[in-house]
């Protein structure tokens, strides 16, 4: 009987196994062989659509192929997020989406044919967009014990306006409402520069606002920063505490802007994409640029960044159907 020779045998099971190391590594090198498409529920010019522009300039250049930003606004980043759930799990159509996301369950239901949770995979978030409480003229309150103390003391009396119901300004006002035991008199707007001109037009007491919205009033000094809704002070207004620091409590409602994929996404191409991502958040051209919009550069990535989607799509939905909010 033949008796291969034993060194010769090793030698060949340590090429075969060489190859096959370099094949799977040509194969996850491979990706992106032709451009991606990134999908994005508002319209051009909105600050989601100018961050993934940005991102999507950088990961063009970091993984050599085209990212293309398609914008497909309507009902509230529904028909951006059907695109991407019901399209192939090969990494070349991506949601580029935002906190809105994960309010979708609690404003819809069962009106979606997708799961806003396990349809899609969390890659990372490359910016967030702190939420602030701001007061104008109108309030005296310049602490947030003040603010407190008053709303506590005229319940239903203090007006906090939002850009509209079931904004991501609404639920951050009812969940501080709900933590502190106050009732605030919500004001829906149509829009976030309405708010603001009431505010400083002394029709409106306070708003729960993203920064990016209120910041250059702020900087005026026609609106007053009592507390930001973060787990640190933001590099954008520094001299503002957050709410833990002011007494408010572990109150955090940051906007996230991220990059999500269809669910069942092979894993070395996610991990291509988090690399990208991580990268762009880290980049001071990127801090510049994000500044100016009144965003910060953060990077969440994988089952942290799934974790906050699940939690937020669990919170968002308890509250709405506390204050039996339906989206028409």
């Amino acid at each position: 009987m033949f008796k291969p020779n034993r060194p010769l045998a090793l030698v060949g099971q340590a090429l075969a196994a060489t190859v096959l190391v370099a094949s799977g590594a040509c194969f996850a090198q491979a990706y992106p062989s032709k451009p991606v498409k990134l999908v994005v529920g508002f319209a051009a010019g909105g600050p989601t659509d100018v961050v993934a522009r940005a991102f999507a300039d950088h990961a063009s250049r970091a993984l050599g192929q085209p990212f293309v930003v398609e914008n497909k606004p309507g009902a509230n980043t529904i028909l951006a997020a059907q695109a991407v759930a019901t399209a192939p799990a090969d990494g070349y159509t991506l949601l580029f989406g935002a906190t809105n996301h994960t309010m979708i369950p609690a404003l819809y239901g069962d009106r979606v044919k997708f799961d806003a949770v396990k349809s899609f995979q969390p890659v990372c978030t490359v910016a967030t967009s702190p939420t602030v409480l701001v007061v104008g003229p109108a309030m005296q309150a310049r602490t947030l014990a003040a603010y407190v103390a008053k709303a506590r003391a005229e319940p239903g009396r203090v007006t906090a306006g939002t850009p509209g119901v079931g904004s991501s300004g609404h639920f951050a006002t009812e969940l501080f409402a709900r933590a502190n035991g106050l009732k605030l008199n919500h004001v829906p707007y149509k829009g976030a520069a309405p708010v603001v001109n009431d505010l400083m037009g002394r029709q409106l007491d306070s708003s729960f606002a993203t920064l990016g919205s209120v910041l250059p009033q702020v900087e005026g000094g026609k609106l007053t920063a009592l507390a930001v809704a973060s787990p640190k002070r933001s590099a954008l207004l520094p001299q503002v505490p957050t709410f833990a620091e002011a007494g408010g409590g572990d109150f955090s409602a940051d906007a996230w802007y991220g990059v999500l994929t269809p669910a069942g996404v092979p894993t070395s191409i996610v991990q291509a994409l988090e690399s990208a991502a991580a990268a762009f958040a880290k980049s001071q051209v990127t801090a510049d640029k994000l500044r100016g919009l009144g965003l910060e550069a953060a990077s969440l990535c994988g089952a942290p960044f799934a974790e906050q989607v699940r939690r937020e799509a669990v919170t968002y939905t308890r509250i709405a159907r506390e204050l039996d909010l339906k989206a028409d």
